[in-house]
């Protein structure tokens, strides 16, 4: 398996098969999302409710906290579109 590393951070570059470049853009990319503020106020919500939830004793392992439906879930039921597809 080949992996890519940056800060100290390695990266699989199999999974999509993407050239160096390709992945530098893409993590770029990527960087820059989770940067912005709508992606920070989420994380920051999340980690806030993760922690209470572990200090009261609920089991999360594979699960993640969904911001729609206000609730952990899933992380298999926790993607886009919440089974309505990639369609608008």
């Amino acid at each position: 398996m080949e992996f890519w590393q940056k800060r100290g951070v390695k990266y699989n570059i199999l999974a999509q098969k993407l050239s160096k470049t390709a992945m530098r853009r893409k993590l770029a990319r990527d960087l820059a999302a989770a940067k912005t503020p709508s992606r920070r106020r989420k994380k920051a919500e999340n980690q806030k409710l993760r922690r209470a939830a572990k200090k009261a004793g609920i089991n999360l392992k594979g699960k993640d906290y969904d911001h729609t439906k206000k609730k952990f879930v899933s992380v298999k039921a926790n993607r886009g579109g919440h089974g309505k597809g990639t369609k608008s």
